[in-house]
């Protein structure tokens, strides 16, 4: 086990450097950047002059866009990456490392309740669709799954906030909180924050459940069909015994390879959504530096997304085992 991990970490980091180097590329190599954006408007009128924007794109290491120069723009960063700095953004002006940190609690909140409630909402609705096939419960499942994957987030975020927000006024439409001042206790603000956050929670859930769902269903039916579970109806046992004891135990062996990517795309869902709900989380952060091309925080932005797919991915391998020991390790 240990050998392997340590296998596992190896590959991991010769993956984080291939996708931090293709990132940084791809961030020198679009049309514009954060300098040419900053100063366009003056450009244009003639109050400052390219020699000086050249100059200023020098103090950013940006003026050289040959290859020698973006490669020694990318070994700038990395070395400075390894140690600890991830720079400072070009558009907020704060350390990057900073930035990410006072704003991922928000992106990280949400993203971890709907990760939690998709699974309790999507195995026992799957399973239940499975045991019964072709019934009520299954047709209505199948819809409902297929609203969810059929559905842009943010038209069903608008959808959601055009029926609940404004049309019932059940729940407000856009921002973190509401009540404000000293004489508000921890725990109503807390509330206050859960309250504002049901809308985008519900819509990572409902865009997110679908393909779980269907998943969960899909190898419900594989495993109802094995021999295994006949000789167990055979055997007398009763149909819960042989649904959550069997079969369950069986469906999660698959599912499992589902849960590496679900965090780290519920966070790049968030992008969206926070512009839409107008929350103050770090995908909206990302969002802005990704239209001014400020390359310091899409760089330490995505390679935080990168570093959690890596890490779900090597917990997904380890959690193999644990729910099937028939699962060897390969050396």
């Amino acid at each position: 086990m240990v050998k392997y991990i340590l296998k596992r970490v190896l590959y991991s980091i010769l993956i984080l450097f291939a996708v931090s180097l293709l990132l940084y590329l791809l961030m020198r190599l679009l049309p514009s950047n954060y300098i040419d954006e900053k100063f366009r408007a003056q450009l244009a009128d003639g109050t400052i002059k390219q020699e000086e924007v050249d100059r200023i794109k020098a103090l950013y290491g940006l003026l050289d866009n040959s290859f020698g120069g973006i490669m020694a723009g990318y070994w700038g960063w990395l070395t400075a990456a390894l140690s600890g700095d991830l720079g400072t953004s070009f558009l907020y002006g704060v350390p990057v490392g900073e930035a990410i940190a006072d704003h991922m609690w928000v992106s990280f909140s949400v993203a971890i309740i709907a990760y939690i409630l998709q699974f309790v909402i999507a195995i026992p609705l799957g399973i239940k669709a499975a045991t019964r096939q072709y019934g009520a419960v299954d047709y209505a499942t199948s819809v409902f799954a297929m609203v969810g994957i059929s559905l842009p987030s943010f038209f069903l975020a608008i959808l959601l906030i055009r029926v609940f927000a404004v049309g019932l006024g059940w729940f407000p439409s856009q921002g973190l909180y509401e009540l404000t001042g000293g004489d508000v206790s921890g725990g109503e603000r807390l509330l206050d924050m859960l309250y504002h956050m049901v809308l985008p929670m519900i819509t990572i859930v409902i865009g997110s459940i679908g393909g779980l769902m269907r998943h969960t269903r899909t190898n419900t039916l594989e495993v109802l069909n094995q021999d295994y579970i006949r000789t167990a109806r055979a055997k007398g046992l009763s149909e819960n015994k042989v649904v959550y004891k069997h079969v369950f135990r069986n469906t999660m062996v698959p599912i499992v390879t589902m849960t590496a990517g679900i965090i780290p795309s519920l966070f790049g869902g968030m992008m969206i959504l926070e512009q839409v709900f107008a929350l103050d989380g770090i995908g909206s952060y990302a969002y802005a530096a990704l239209k001014s091309g400020d390359i310091p925080f899409v760089m330490g932005y995505n390679m935080f997304i990168a570093i959690l797919t890596v890490i779900g991915t090597l917990l997904s391998d380890i959690t193999y085992m644990l729910v099937d020991p028939r699962i060897k390790i390969s050396k």
